[in-house]
């Protein structure tokens, strides 16, 4: 894989931004499972692997279990996810792939009945983050470090 630019170290001031977002959303006291589901499942629709190899081991380090791990590619098909976390995963797939329509009406009511606004708010934003690292890394060819 070739070098490009490392934004961090390029423009950090612009880094910073979105890792002050990043803090606000470790802060607002969303469930840690729910967080790393996010970014588990927007990093795995966007194909972005820097994101994938670290929070595949953030949520083992939060307790999540390898299995749903393994799986959560085809969520759909197994019993292992709660409602609360389906909805999640749907909000955040329509997000993800905004190109396909976005979130759609029968997702978003279902998903302000289940979550709430506020932390349904919480779960767009953290969306819109790690789809935001998906593209940094994703356009810079971030190392993946062992």
């Amino acid at each position: 894989m070739e070098n490009r630019i490392q934004i961090d170290q390029i423009d950090p001031k612009s880094f910073k931004g979105l890792l002050t977002l990043e803090q606000h959303l470790n802060d607002c006291g969303m469930n840690k499972t729910h967080v790393e589901l996010i970014k588990m499942r927007a990093s795995q629709v966007n194909g972005c692997a820097f994101c994938l190899d670290m929070h595949s081991k953030d949520a083992i380090e939060n307790g999540e279990s390898a299995q749903r791990l393994f799986v959560l590619n085809g969520w759909r098909e197994t019993n292992f996810f709660s409602e609360e976390e389906q909805i999640i995963l749907m909000v955040t797939e329509e997000v993800t792939l905004i190109h396909n329509g976005g979130l759609s009406t029968e997702t978003y009511n279902k998903a302000l009945s289940i979550l709430g606004e506020k932390y349904l708010a919480q779960v767009i934003m953290s969306v819109v983050a790690i789809n935001a690292w998906n593209r940094i890394a994703i356009s810079t060819h971030k190392p993946i470090t062992e």
